[in-house]
Parts: structure tokens; C-alpha cells; sequence
């Protein structure tokens, strides 16, 4: 069977924004990301284990009237437990994610295709590679922390939750 033979690379022109994760570095393209800030004023996410992307979410953080549901990058990759300091807050999703520091904020130009070598889910994690300082840095999908589809089934859930609670108050 032959497979298939990896994209070329793609000029961009970017801007992407560095984080590091469990010792790990990766990059996000900057529009992708609404705000970058603290910890403070996360609330605990206590909705159904039953779904896997609830159970997933860790936190939750109230926004402007929009409740953003935070994941962590480091279970999101499979990599050991870290300690998280800053939240990532995606843009034109309610998904946020944790990390263990930003970086920088520095514009690339070429995107390189992912390998072959990559198979599997970190096939949807990165969008492509970028060399940054001469290492090769993914670049993440910011889509596949949590898809529109699970970020509605999320809402549901809440919801869902305040309903009973109101109810056991009332």
C-alpha cells in the first residue's frame, strides 16, 4: 500500500503565540486566541463525568456573559500532569485552555506539513510544524481542544445542571 506522500510547505506570514506545556513548547496562531490570562476566578466544572468531553473540562470561566469551558493542554496531549498558570481563552468558541507559560508572541512564514510519522489523534492536535530558533515547534489546532459539537453538548449540560440545582433550591 503507498502511502500518502506529505503537503508542501505552506507560506503563511503569520503571527503565533509560544506557550510551553510540561517542558514542551507549541504554538497557537494568535487569532485564534481572544485573551491570555491568569488562573483567578476559575470556577471548579462539576458536570457529568457521562460525556468524554465533560469530562475533560476542568474549569469554567464566566466572560462577558459566556461561559468558556478551560480543558488542560497537558492531559489534551497525554503529557505528564503540570502545573498550570496561565488560561488560554480561544476566540469564536467557548473554550479556553491551561498552560504552563506564554512565551512570546513572533510571526513565522513557513508552516511545515506534519510527517508521517504523525498518526492519530496528534494528527487533529497540530495544524503543522514551524522552526522556531532551530526546533521544530507544533503548531496547534485550536479547534481540537474541544469541537463545536462538544462545546454544545457542554452547554447542555450545564444548563441542564443549573436547571436541577434551581429546582433542589426552589
Amino acid at each position: 500500500m503507498r502511502q500518502k506522500r506529505a503537503l508542501p510547505r505552506r507560506e503563511t506570514g503569520e503571527n503565533v503565540i509560544l506557550f510551553t506545556v510540561g517542558g514542551f513548547k507549541f504554538a497557537i496562531a494568535a487569532a485564534a486566541v481572544s485573551e491570555i490570562r491568569s488562573m483567578e476566578g476559575l470556577q471548579r466544572y462539576f458536570g457529568s463525568s457521562f460525556h468524554k468531553a465533560a469530562a475533560r473540562v476542568i474549569y469554567t470561566l464566566e466572560r462577558d456573559g459566556v461561559t468558556h469551558f478551560v480543558v488542560s493542554a497537558a492531559q489534551h496531549f497525554r503529557l505528564p500532569p503540570s502545573r498550570p498558570d496561565r488560561v488560554l481563552v480561544l476566540r469564536h468558541t467557548a473554550a479556553a485552555f491551561l498552560v504552563d507559560s506564554t512565551d512570546r508572541m513572533m510571526e513565522i512564514s513557513v508552516l511545515h506539513a506534519l510527517p508521517l510519522a504523525f498518526k492519530g489523534e496528534e494528527r487533529n492536535w497540530y495544524r503543522g510544524l514551524a522552526v522556531i530558533n532551530d526546533e521544530a515547534v507544533p503548531v496547534v489546532n485550536p479547534s481540537a481542544f474541544l469541537s463545536r459539537g462538544e462545546v454544545a453538548v457542554l452547554k447542555a449540560i450545564t444548563e441542564r445542571t443549573q436547571q436541577m440545582q434551581g429546582a433542589v433550591a426552589g
